[in-house]
This record gives C-alpha cells, structure tokens and sequence, in this order.
C-alpha cells in the first residue's frame, strides 16, 4: 500500500532493529514516521531519520519511554498540532524491553514483581493505552491499522524467557479483543509473528557465542536454512495495509517461514 502526503504510521520502538526496517520501508512508499525511541541507539536513530527524509518522507523522532502512559498522552497531543486529526494510518508496536529469568525456580535469582509489571508494561499493556490515545484523540484515519509485532517464543518454553512469553500471549489477546472493539469503526488490529530476526535488542540476552548457537539451531529448524532478517518483515508490512486486507481483522499471522512446522521433524531426525 502506497500512503499520500498525510498518511503517518507511528512505530513504538523504531530506531533500530525491525521498527526501524518498516519505517524505512514505509517512507520509500510515501508514508510519513512518528518514531519513538529509548536513545540508546541515538547515531542509528539519526541515520534513520536522515534515511526517511532523503526517500521524501516528513519524519519526527521522540526519544521517550513508549511503555509510559504519559508519552503516549503527550505523543498524540504533539502530532495532532503537527499534523492534525485523523493523519494516523498506522501504528506499530516493535517494543522491546524485557526482563530475563526463571519464574520461580532456576539459574539466579527468580525474576521479582518489578520486572514482571515493567516487562506486561512494554510488551503488552502500552499497545492498550496507545490504541487508547490515538482513537480517543481523533487520530485515526479511515481504515487504520493498529499492528503488534510479536515472536515464537509467545508458543513456546525457553529458559528464562517465562515473562516475554507471558507478555506476547497478553498482547495477543488484547489484539483479539481491540479488534472486536473496533472493527465497528473502521479500523482493524492484527498482529504478526515472524521468526528469529538478529536485532539488538534479542541478541542483548545472550553471549556472542550463545546468540551464535541460537542462529544455528534456527536455521537447522527453518524449512529455509537460515534466520528471518528484519528487511524481510518490514516488506511484508504494507500487504496488511490495502483494501485487500480489509478482512483480515483480530489475526495473528504466521511469517515465521515455517520453523514451527519443523520442528517436531528436526528433533526425531537428529536423535
């Protein structure tokens, strides 16, 4: 889908990684981004900004805690002055900012009731309060898209990741629910889930030579033989946006490239 000069997609979490590839890739196809970001990325985040102007695209980045209710309230204030009501086509939710541990028994310390509410927090509670904003404050255009980016480990049990998991199946549901909440209106909300993408934000969680393993045994797992990259996701993006895709509402969609499927199949073959 090809946006105009007053279409904007605001993307949570998009100075570097697979927020920052689907901005990219939106502004190449005439859309304007509202960005925010943490700023622990601030000479990627530059770069993406000079990227998005160059392919012609108005860009504002907001370095700002996405989780926090406040910025979402302040965010939606700012870009209805900027660029008035009902200019948002889009919305992203690429947050990352997780917490690591077992749940209750394990390597280190159990993961304490902080983490726990900051992790539902980022991962699942802000895409609410966002929607939230954005819809009360007239920000929506005709047909919006509200879109969560979510992973295999939400199917999935892998150590130290119980609260990720937790949080991605949280998200999941309030897409299910938004979705019926605002179908009536116009709008849609689906989420996608894609397969390993090397951004830094997962390969913070581990060593060089753990994310190195994790690689390989995904691209053992993957029908494809290697790991999904995050140019790969944000092409994909715009096929959600057109008429087309108007049906398509309270969806999570599979663009793992089947490593799921396969699984079962690699661990009896390499018995």
């Amino acid at each position: 889908m090809t946006g105009t000069a007053s279409s904007w997609a605001v993307i949570l979490g998009v100075s570097s990684g697979t927020g920052a590839a689907i901005a990219r890739e939106l502004a190449g196809r005439g859309w304007n981004v509202l960005g925010l970001h943490r700023g622990n990325h601030p000479e990627e985040a530059a770069r993406l900004a000079a990227d998005v102007t160059a392919r012609g695209a108005r860009c504002e980045l907001v370095c700002a805690d996405a989780a926090s209710r406040d910025s979402a309230s302040a965010v939606a204030a700012r870009l209805a002055e900027s660029a008035g009501g009902a200019c948002v086509s889009l919305l992203v939710h690429s947050l990352a900012d997780a917490s690591i541990g077992a749940l209750a028994h394990g390597p280190g310390a159990p993961i304490h009731q902080k983490q726990l509410e900051k992790t539902f927090q980022t991962m699942a509670h802000s895409f609410v309060f966002w929607t939230q904003e954005l819809l009360s404050g007239g920000l929506l255009a005709p047909g919006a898209t509200m879109l969560a980016l979510t992973n295999p480990f939400a199917d999935s049990v892998c150590g130290g990741f119980g609260a990720v998991a937790a949080s991605k199946a949280a998200l999941e549901a309030y897409v299910r629910y938004l979705a019926f909440e605002l179908g009536p209106l116009g709008f849609r909300v689906n989420m996608l889930k894609f397969g390993l993408v090397e951004t830094p934000a997962v390969k913070r969680a581990f060593s060089e030579a753990a994310w190195a393993q994790v690689v390989d045994r995904v691209s053992q797992v993957s029908p494809h033989r290697r790991v999904c990259t995050a140019e790969e996701v944000a092409r994909f993006v715009p096929r959600l946006l057109g008429d087309e895709a108007a049906w398509l509402n309270g969806a999570t969609i599979d663009f793992s490239g089947g490593q799921a499927q396969s699984l079962l199949d690699h661990l009896f073959t390499h018995r």
